[in-house]
């Protein structure tokens, strides 16, 4: 079915686009929660191709910028709302002190990370009818996205192009090309492959030349094995689940120390005696590290000669607490420290950039770290530490001019419970792997701990509410990939690239040829780079 944006319009579209007012909020409303079932875990890809549609169709129906502002709000506050109903969880487990947060928070959130929809949707208007508007839309969303990276501290969770990290073989195919244009590259192509329905025979023709050109990169670099080398170190994996309630009880802290001992004592036996590496997860060890002589020394009598890297607290010369990763060696020595520093705002600390009278955060909370860091401990490969949300912040991961060999992101997921937002968070730290060509453990406390090798392939897994241990040998890392050397700057040119595409004058691009065609040629072209 052709739908020309603008005019002539049949079917559910049509009729979509003649809603106004509180009808066409509404159904904007709807359409962005539907469009939050592609997201993980439910991957209901197919959804994008009605939603997106819809999308386009009720902005172009608007009079200008302001009302495809208004419609694009609606979208992200119904995508955000359900995408991240999960944040409700976190209050829950102190809902004796923030239970008046439980109907805000998220509403809140949603409102204003659905102003970058917003802004991409109003921008769009401002471009031609047809494929120049789908550009545009595309282009827009990823630049957005891009900001909310950065902008107060930052906050890009579930960007459309983790729909693909689809659990199993189908996923490790789909999401290879990240290696080169990242998830935001990821985003843009998904855009555009869903904006389709609304556009001509041709379109619909190259859209499945460029999926099938996807899944056929993907399934090359998959058949790539990676050289040889000498034997790496055995991975063991510790899993507590300790509930978050749980967890600062001072009446178990002894017994949940224990529990940990005991298991990594059990995994290290199922390692053997080769070269070794231990991960807790985020503030695993309820005691003071830094300073609890006691309780590194308990530790090192059961890691032995193993490396062991430890979440904990500790406190800098100012008084003020840091969430760390300790990296300790034989006789419990702190070889190296890892300090967060992208840190929760009003979870770990309370901003000064939106003062509010309440209290949220007591003493204003952690303090930061320097940023990403190359941890180089005794015995095993350089390890690049991420403390858990920091896994979601693609291009930010590792220190690009100490290249390590492997990820570990250390994470306490038991705030969310059994909910979507541990398997979110799984999905980005998987594609991190992908993005850096870097294999990745991780731990969490009450799950999902995993192992990925560099292709984002899941080697090992111990689902949410378990109490174990992983024990795998470390994946090897695969060559530096064109998105680990260069970053950012690649998605962001290419969502450049489509805005201004869209916003170029009906007819610019046909004087060089079909624009259905130059669309497939720099997807062709970006599949070499990755491929």
């Amino acid at each position: 079915m052709t739908l020309p944006p603008d005019n002539a319009k049949t079917g559910w579209l049509s009729r979509l686009a003649a809603l106004t007012g509180w009808r066409a909020d509404l159904s904007m409303l709807l359409t962005g929660a539907l469009a939050a079932t592609a997201l993980p875990p439910v991957h209901a890809i197919p959804v994008l191709l009605v939603c997106v549609p819809c999308l386009l169709s009720a902005i172009s129906a608007t009079a200008g910028s302001w009302g495809a502002f208004r419609r694009g709000w609606w979208f992200g506050f119904g995508l955000n709302l359900i995408g991240l109903y999960w944040i409700t969880e976190a209050i829950l487990v102190e809902a004796e002190r923030f239970w008046w947060l439980v109907p805000l928070a998220v509403p809140a959130l949603s409102a204003v990370l659905a102003a970058f929809v917003a802004a991409a949707t109003a921008v769009a208007r401002r471009a031609g009818p047809g494929w120049r508007r789908a550009f545009a839309l595309a282009g827009a969303w990823v630049l957005a996205d891009l900001v909310r990276q950065f902008i107060a501290t930052g906050f890009p969770w579930n960007p459309l192009g983790s729909v693909w990290a689809i659990p199993g073989w189908a996923g490790d195919v789909m999401i290879q090309p990240a290696a080169a244009i990242g998830v935001h590259g990821l985003t843009l192509v998904t855009l555009l492959l869903a904006a389709v329905p609304t556009l001509s025979q041709r379109w619909r023709a190259a859209a499945l030349a460029v999926f099938a050109l996807w899944a056929g990169v993907g399934l090359l670099r998959l058949a790539h094995v990676p050289e040889a080398g000498a034997p790496m170190p055995i991975a063991v994996v510790v899993q507590g689940n300790v509930p978050q309630g749980q967890k600062w009880n001072r009446t178990l802290v002894d017994g949940i120390f224990d529990r940990y001992l005991t298991l990594t004592a059990d995994g290290l036996r199922q390692a053997g005696t080769g070269p070794a590496v231990v991960v807790w997860p985020e503030t695993a060890v309820p005691y003071l590290l830094q300073t609890d002589v006691p309780a590194r020394e308990a530790i090192a009598s059961v890691t032995g000669a193993a490396v062991a890297l430890i979440g904990g607290v500790r406190f800098g010369a100012e008084g003020r607490p840091r969430n760390s990763l300790f990296a300790l060696t034989a006789g419990g020595a702190i070889s190296q420290m890892f300090d967060k520093w992208h840190l929760v705002p009003f979870g770990e600390y309370q901003p000064d950039w939106l003062p509010l009278g309440v209290q949220l955060v007591p003493g204003g909370g952690f303090l930061p770290g320097p940023g990403p860091v190359t941890l180089s401990p005794p015995s095993i490969p350089k390890v690049g530490p991420l403390i858990c949300y920091e896994a979601i912040f693609s291009g930010q991961v590792v220190d690009r001019e100490d290249r390590p060999a492997w990820m570990v992101n250390v994470t306490n997921d038991a705030w969310f419970g059994n909910s979507t937002g541990p398997r979110q968070h799984l999905a980005a730290a998987r594609m991190r792997s992908v993005e850096e060509g870097l294999p990745l453990i991780r731990a969490a406390n009450t799950g999902i701990s995993a192992i990925f090798d560099a292709y984002g392939h899941e080697v090992a897994r111990l689902g949410m509410g378990q109490t174990g241990v992983l024990v795998a040998p470390l994946p090897r890392a695969l060559p530096p990939t064109p998105f680990s050397r260069f970053g950012l700057p690649i998605p962001g040119l290419l969502a450049l690239l489509a805005l201004v595409c869209g916003m170029l004058p009906a007819g610019t691009l046909t004087r060089f040829g079909r624009p259905e065609m130059h669309f497939f040629i720099i997807l062709f072209f970006i599949s070499k780079i990755s491929g």
